[in-house]
């Protein structure tokens, strides 16, 4: 497989980003995306420093904790989206977890999704606190839970819909 890289969100690829987040359903398999669709201004004016804000806690909500966004990509385009949620508040320890990701239609089943989770847990374990990365999958989604299970995850509890995952730090 060539070789894949994760970067961080940033001005330097600006193009490439706005037209990779902007194709990314508002929700597919939990992976929410609240700039579906947005234009190039408003993904310059409003998205991109978002995601950058985000990632050094500047403003949040209340209820938000910091997100770091970065990228995977495959020599020179996008592949994949992966955010690290900086530690957990109470509704992300019972919900989504530290980490979310989405691999773009045409790159699933080639292996990226195991290869960007290893990457990003990487980067996770220099940032998030707590002794295990906690993630969570929809029961309908049976290749994100494999992505997981292969990236070292057990599975801890589950629900109706979903399975609540752990990694070990």
């Amino acid at each position: 497989m060539t070789e894949l890289k994760l970067k961080p969100a940033n001005f330097d690829d600006i193009e490439k980003e706005w037209k990779f987040v902007t194709a990314i359903p508002q929700d597919e398999n939990g992976f929410t995306n609240q700039w579906h669709g947005i234009d190039r201004e408003s993904f310059e004016k409003n998205a991109l420093p978002d995601m950058l804000r985000f990632s050094k806690g500047i403003d949040l909500p209340d209820w938000m904790v910091p997100e770091t966004f970065f990228f995977l990509w495959k020599d020179d385009e996008i592949v994949g989206q992966f955010r690290i949620r900086h530690y957990l508040n109470d509704a992300l320890r019972e919900g989504a977890g530290h980490i979310g990701y989405f691999i773009g239609k045409a790159f699933r089943g080639k292996g990226y999704g195991t290869e960007g989770l290893r990457l990003t847990l990487q980067e996770a374990r220099n940032i998030i606190p707590e002794d295990e990365v906690y993630l969570r999958v929809n029961k309908n989604n049976p290749a994100s839970l494999h992505v997981m299970l292969k990236n070292g995850g057990r599975v801890v509890a589950e629900n109706e819909e979903k399975y609540f995952v752990r990694i070990n730090k």
